[in-house]
């Protein structure tokens, strides 16, 4: 059992039969996703502070192994906006070699995680401070873009949030009307095929149509050959630059933050596609892939990379179901490079700049961000401070105190409610939901029911998400008793809209019974309302079981019928 936690789920698929027709549905979502990467890895690469053809060979190498090796069957791979902030500041300070040296750590980090099973810890990671830290890092992608939107002529860009606002309004003089046309234009473009034609590749679509008007009018905007000097059109190649291994422990921090990034990111890119494709990742073999791949990339001159969310689901959607669609997406990206280099030179880097503005907004999950702040005070307080040190200080810093103040608001409502519980266990004896063979005797066909014990927090609120996978068929309706569920807070509440997904998704009724005060109050604030078919509250047990006949018998009369 310990062996299959790392098997490569390219292996599992093979085993269980590769036919030319997966061969061809995986093709077509390699090429699609391959068009969508292409400018993306690019950007991508410009934002983080080096040059573009870097972000292409991270997503040729990384890409290729993580789907490879991964524990996911539609993972992509690649460089993401999430690592912008802290590479931009590892190259400005240690040079790129101390990149290098970064990415080695944290693959070398996300290999031992894996190895030590440590994968399953990522899902007791706090919403609030995911949440907090993915809106900062959008923040700080967008504020890095003004001076590629605006086409400022400055010496740099600096790495602090305060100071670089400042040179912009220093620099503002100098901006080139033909590089906001063409942001502008850019990003009309972008939203203008979202809109209507969803389908479409619109970052490639805007970025060439930049390019052919920036090139056919002779547009006074900087671009790729004019900073970097165009692309090389070869193959990435094995390369050690020089690495400062003296300032390793000056590294140790960043590393960290880049490994936390790709583990996290990673993992909830595979928990997005497992509910995309109804299938199971395993956690701790991707995160061994994520290592391995993180190495891959910066011994061939790449970037820090982990599965990127939005890829993954553009390949699902695409009609990829194996890992083979992955390795095909890194396979044309590798001819793109190899076919199309000559060309890139000719990109206007405010184009480039336009699709990472939509890629910040995209990040910066307002709604959630909103919906958060909706949650108990000690959430808003994570979400906020999270926010705040990503976006004025540093990302480690922001992750350090954001699990910190999380855990001390944890132990003070744990405190609170072993007060208010005074006879009650908090938790049943194995930590697990309790399912009692008795009263299940006495249920109507088709309803299910369970009972959980304890609070409802970030710690446990995955448990939610396991409870479907325990029914062979699924029932009709479904009882969930939380009378002894003393508190609950942002997380669980996000378990519990997770968990009437899957319901709905499966035609489950959901029946909740017995919320106590805390729990029926955070519910409402955080807009968790009954719907009729799909959601129901019940004040005890007995109600629940009332309702469920309700929905259960009309259905068996009218078979009888």
């Amino acid at each position: 059992m310990y062996g299959r936690a790392f098997v490569p789920k390219l292996v599992t698929v093979l085993r269980e039969g590769y036919g030319w027709r997966d061969f061809r549905n995986d093709t077509v979502a390699g090429l699609t996703v391959a068009i969508v990467a292409l400018p993306l890895a690019m950007a991508l690469a410009i934002a983080s502070g080096t040059t573009p053809e870097k972000g292409l060979y991270t997503a040729i190498v990384a890409g290729f192994l993580i789907s490879a090796f991964g524990g996911s069957r539609v993972q992509i791979g690649g460089p993401t906006a999430a690592f912008i902030p802290v590479v931009f500041v590892v190259i400005q300070r240690f040079g790129y070699g101390g990149l290098i040296l970064c990415t080695l750590l944290a693959g070398l980090m996300l290999i031992g995680a894996g190895l030590l099973r440590l994968g399953t810890l990522m899902k007791y990671m706090p919403q609030p401070v995911i949440t907090g830290f993915t809106a900062g890092i959008a923040v700080s992608i967008f504020s890095s873009q003004v001076k590629d939107a605006l086409g400022l002529t400055m010496p740099s860009v600096p790495a602090d949030f305060l100071e670089r606002w400042a040179a912009y309004a220093h620099y503002l003089p100098t901006a080139r009307p033909a590089a906001v046309l063409l942001t502008m234009g850019g990003l009309l473009l972008i939203l203008a095929i979202r809109h209507w034609r969803p389908t479409w590749p619109s970052f490639l679509i805007a970025l060439t149509l930049c390019t052919v008007v920036s090139t056919s009018f002779g547009l006074p905007a900087e671009t790729i050959g004019s900073r970097f000097g165009g692309l090389p059109a070869n193959l990435p190649v094995f390369h050690l630059p020089d690495i400062p291994f003296a300032r390793t422990r000056e590294l140790l921090p960043s590393s960290f933050t880049i490994a936390f990034l790709a583990g996290v990111e990673s993992l909830l890119s595979a928990v997005v596609a497992d509910g995309m494709i109804g299938g199971r990742h395993r956690s701790n073999g991707e995160l061994v892939a994520q290592g391995m791949a993180n190495v891959g990339s910066a011994l061939f001159g790449g970037l820090p990379a982990t599965g990127a969310i939005a890829r993954t689901a553009t390949n699902i959607r695409a009609g990829g179901r194996t890992p083979i669609a992955g390795m095909m997406h890194a396979a044309f990206l590798l001819v793109f490079v190899l076919a199309l280099a000559p060309l890139m030179k000719f990109v206007p880097l405010a184009a480039l700049a336009a699709v990472l503005l939509v890629v910040a907004w995209n990040m910066s999950e307002i709604e959630q961000f909103r919906h958060t702040l909706s949650a108990p005070k000690g959430d808003g307080l994570v979400l906020l401070l999270t926010f705040g040190l990503t976006v004025f200080f540093d990302l480690t810093v922001a992750i350090e105190v954001g699990l910190v103040v999380s855990a001390f608001v944890f132990m003070f409502r744990m405190a609170d409610a072993v007060e208010v519980s005074a006879g009650i266990k908090l938790l049943d004896e194995n930590g697990e939901v309790d399912n009692d063979i008795s009263q299940r005797a006495l249920l109507p066909p088709g309803v299910e029911v369970f009972q959980i014990s304890g609070p409802l927090f970030f710690g446990a609120a995955n448990r939610l998400d396991e409870l479907l996978d325990q029914f062979q068929k699924p029932p009709k309706v479904f009882i969930l008793r939380m009378r002894l569920v003393p508190i609950i807070d942002a997380s669980g509440v996000h378990a519990l809209k997770i968990l009437l997904e899957r319901c709905r998704r499966h035609g489950i009724v959901l029946i909740i019974s017995g919320l106590q005060a805390q729990p029926r109050r955070v519910v409402q604030q955080m807009a968790v309302c009954p719907r009729e078919g799909e959601l129901y509250f019940a004040n005890h047990y007995e109600e629940a079981l009332a309702i469920s006949r309700q929905l259960v018998e009309p259905r068996r009369d009218a078979r009888e019928t």
